[in-house]
């Protein structure tokens, strides 16, 4: 392979642009034949670099002496050539990492993160461009890698049951370890005998080992562990954060553009239809954050993003963002801090002031608008009042009013966006409506003729391991109509002003898919590669696609959406949700009295 190659001369830009901001790693250390592991992304460098689970994994292995592996990146370069949903590397050349020449294809461990469900998809692109069979039964041992998958997209991992050979549940770094380890002392073991060990090692799930009754049209009627010693639950893992370590809340490498900080994981609150309740509430160090701040300094970068959705929530938020403007006073030139979300109701004069003075964007976007370019973040999810107690949410009014009244003392912030779900059981056509209600009387109360208030539209989502998961969901297809009714009325109630209004939505393809993945059994899988295969282009899928692909594989749209209240969750082996959770909100919704058209 030529040095000059497209892939190679694009590996070169990349090694020249990366700042390793933990320190460098030491591979002269490392225990006699350490095992290859590689971390596939399907996206380009730049992004790559802000999946902070992957790149943590990475830092871990590569700067733990004690652990008997070398970790490597291999990403969706941008000298790869695309046809329909494979990609090639130019020339036919063997699919490489970062940092090393050798083809991914032998590496001892490959991981795959999928961060939403709607992107299951992606693990065969990948597959395919690394020359890995794609099924887990055509994968040879000591030909082939072993594939491990995470993220909070196999937060359901039955679709890729056949696909992935074991899936890391929660935080990973102790899992993986042990895997390694246990690879790397017993070279000689079975590809059956390492699974049925792996699943053994908590966090580690192994869909190889479990057998699954499924039921016409959709859905599982009873699972079996396959072997005495396979446990019959899988629970994922949650760790310290001095076993996570620093690279799990600031990103390990930048390429001098901006640098992540994850002030803290989880959330105080448990709403019933929330992914960010799961895991326990956790602080990162500050004094890690503020050392690591300082590095950023010496370095030059200066945007930093604060990923954390619930930075408001954060013990020691005030202390970290005064660290971060003494080094905006001090730069020559601007520092900005992009925060994932501004929590309405935990926001105080003194955060709001503290964010102001760091020139703050949003995660969401970088909107086109005249208004000032601070936004603070309002999601009640519904407007209707008893939606809002009912699924455990904590946006009253009066914490949304005191929060508009904060922002209308301040010239930074003046623009609002409200997140608002659509399609949640006993929903009315008046709860629909009243959303554009919601949305003009928070204009009318920040008092603001610069000011702007997004929409951002969302369906109700009913997601695994969560207390809503057996709810059931209403078709993708009805909600085009339902935003354009909430637009309409919004226009009608915004008059002149119905420019400084935005109602975004747009994501049918992907509801199409997240809906299937998030609620699907093994067979879902199979629909996805028949749709891979076929070229279909997932950006823009169309029901009547997806549902020509289910019905070759004898399955229905419908049983997917359906409520799952007595019938056996397709990830029942992962499952944590209390049953008498779930069967009071159901009791809750199914006793609600809407408000009348």
């Amino acid at each position: 392979m030529s040095p000059t190659s497209p892939l190679n001369a694009e590996i070169a830009r990349i090694r020249s642009t990366e700042i390793a901001l933990h320190g460098p790693y030491n591979p002269a250390g490392k225990p006699d034949n350490p095992l290859r592991v590689v971390f596939l992304s399907s996206y380009g460098h730049a992004y790559s670099l802000l999946a902070t689970g992957p790149m943590a994994l990475y830092d871990l292995i590569n700067r733990r002496p004690d652990v008997p592996a070398l970790a490597e990146r291999a990403l969706a370069y941008d000298c790869l050539l695309a046809d329909a949903n494979r990609l090639h590397t130019p020339g036919g050349e063997p699919y490489r990492s970062i940092e090393n020449p050798a083809p991914v294809a032998g590496a001892d461990i490959v991981g795959v993160s999928v961060t939403n469900a709607g992107d299951l998809h992606c693990v065969l692109r990948l597959l395919d461009l690394a020359g890995i069979p794609r099924h887990s039964a055509d994968r040879a041992a000591g030909v082939h890698p072993l594939i491990v998958g995470g993220s909070a997209g196999l937060a359901n991992p039955e679709p890729m049951a056949d696909y992935l050979d074991i899936v890391a549940l929660g935080e990973a770094e102790h899992s993986l370890l042990e895997l390694i380890r246990l690879l790397h002392a017993n070279p000689a073991l079975t590809p059956t005998a390492a699974l049925e060990q792996a699943a053994r090692i908590p966090g580690l799930y192994v869909p190889s080992l479990y057998e699954h009754d499924l039921l016409p049209g959709g859905g599982t009627a009873a699972i079996r562990p396959r072997t005495p010693t396979v446990p019959a639950t899988v629970h994922p893992q949650y760790l310290t954060p001095h076993d996570l370590g620093p690279a799990h809340f600031t990103s390990p490498i930048s390429d001098g553009s901006c640098a992540v900080v994850i002030a803290n994981l989880g959330c105080r609150h448990s709403c019933h239809m929330c992914t960010l309740g799961t895991p326990p509430f956790r602080n990162a160090p500050i004094d890690q954050l503020t050392a690591y701040v300082d590095t950023l300094e010496r370095h030059g970068i200066r945007k930093i993003v604060i990923s954390s959705p619930t930075f408001t929530q954060y013990r020691h938020r005030h202390e970290l963002l005064d660290h971060i403007s003494a080094y905006a006073d001090r730069a020559p030139e601007p520092v900005s801090v992009i925060i994932g979300s501004l929590r309405a109701d935990e926001v105080t004069a003194r955060y709001l002031d503290a964010v102001a003075r760091l020139d703050p964007g949003h995660l969401f976007t970088e909107l086109s608008l005249d208004a000032p370019r601070g936004v603070i973040t309002i999601a009640p999810e519904f407007a209707a009042p008893d939606l809002v107690r009912i699924f455990g949410k904590t946006m009253d009014a009066y914490r949304v009013d005191r929060a508009l009244d904060l922002c209308r003392t301040t010239t930074h912030f003046g623009t609002v966006m409200l997140y608002f779900m659509l399609g949640a059981p006993g929903e009315s056509d008046q709860d629909r409506l009243a959303i554009a209600d919601y949305a003009h009387r928070v204009y009318q109360r920040l008092g603001r003729k610069d000011g702007a208030v997004i929409v951002k539209v969302q369906q109700f989502m009913p997601q695994p391991g969560t207390v809503s998961q057996r709810l059931p969901m209403a078709d993708p297809d009805l909600v085009d109509g339902w935003v354009n009714d909430i637009r309409e009325r919004l226009h009608t109630l915004a008059g002149p002003a119905h420019d400084r209004f935005r109602v975004l939505w747009g994501e049918h393809s992907r509801l199409l898919l997240e809906a299937l993945c998030d609620r699907g059994d093994r067979r879902v899988g199979h629909v996805l590669e028949a749709l891979h295969d076929a070229g279909t282009d997932f950006a823009h899928l169309t029901k009547a696609q997806l549902e020509q692909a289910l019905a070759a594989h004898g399955l229905t749209f419908s049983s997917y959406l359906a409520a799952r209240d007595t019938d056996l969750l397709p990830w029942q082996t992962v499952n944590t949700v209390h049953p008498e959770a779930e069967q009071a909100l159901a009791a809750a919704l199914r006793n609600r009295v809407p408000v009348p058209a």
